[in-house]
């Protein structure tokens, strides 16, 4: 199934979910010359979506380009920019990625760690389907969440 065939059969009430959204706004928030200001969220969403097949074709070897590594950071700061919105609590993304593509992604708030990801092999970073990648998202999102309202004095430190 192509990427196209993917989006084609996404339903509307998954694009418009907080997560895909919080994602969306990410995405237009980095875009400095406003290239993406007239681009439908579906379209925006599209990188994201990758196919078993297509991660086999996209080689390991080397750096891990400019553009995978802001979609990465992307991601986990629309699962930041959620867990502000429910908790109230600020929320901040470190994104250490090793020139082979290992590493962390690291969602904190205060001295509490909120999500904590390894990387591996970011250069095929995404996800099967847009269902996966909100579910995905929700679902750090949620533990984030269960966390910084477990522990709000650590937040706030």
């Amino acid at each position: 199934m192509s990427i196209a065939e993917t989006t084609q059969t996404t339903s509307p009430d998954l694009i418009q979910s907080p997560f895909a959204q919080a994602l969306v706004q990410q995405i237009r928030a980095n875009d400095p010359y406003g290239t993406f200001r007239n681009w439908s969220d579906e379209l925006l969403l599209k990188p994201f979506v990758v196919s078993r097949v297509q991660k086999r074709e996209i080689s390991v070897e080397g750096e891990v380009d400019p553009i995978t590594k802001g979609r990465i950071l992307s991601f986990y700061r629309a699962i930041a920019f959620r867990i502000e919105q429910q908790t109230g609590q600020l929320a901040q993304v470190v994104l250490d990625l090793s020139h082979e593509g290992f590493g962390w992604a690291l969602v904190f708030s205060g001295r509490l760690l909120l999500t904590s990801r390894t990387l591996r092999d970011a250069q095929r970073f995404g996800f099967d389907s847009l269902e996966k990648l909100v579910a995905e998202g929700e679902k750090l999102v949620n533990t984030g969440v269960d966390l910084a309202s477990r522990y709000p004095e650590v937040c706030k430190l």
